[in-house]
């Protein structure tokens, strides 16, 4: 199958686009690469990118009344390291954790996020 298009960045809305790429590339080790006062992006093929938005309101998950919309899924080894990793850098733990093999945190903007234990190779 030919591709129509490919994919160049997720972009998350948010108030401080500069507050969550900082937090994003900490946890990624992925860089800033491009920095706008309204848009920052993250270096790399398929990156994140964080754009401004004054008036966002952050979802609450898992209410339908203001849903996530999307999440990000963000693999790794250990959960107990990287939890303790991601809290110092800002992120808070959801209240509602519904599953064993998966953790779900809030980013300083209040989008969802996931931190997945990958799989023994």
């Amino acid at each position: 199958m030919t591709a129509i298009a490919t994919l160049g960045a997720v972009v998350l809305d948010c108030r401080e686009p500069l507050v969550v790429a900082e937090f994003y590339s900490a946890i990624t080790g992925v860089p800033i690469g491009r920095l706008e006062d309204d848009w920052v992006q993250l270096d790399g093929p398929g990156g994140l990118a964080f754009q401004l938005a004054p008036d966002h309101t952050p979802p609450q998950w898992p209410s339908a009344q203001h849903p996530q919309q999307f999440h990000l899924d963000l693999d790794t080894p250990d959960l107990d390291v990287a939890e303790a990793q991601v809290l110092a850098l800002g992120a808070r733990k959801h209240e509602h954790q519904p599953g064993t093999t998966f953790r779900v945190y809030l980013d300083p903007a209040g989008h969802p996020f996931c931190l997945c234990l990958t799989a023994a190779t």
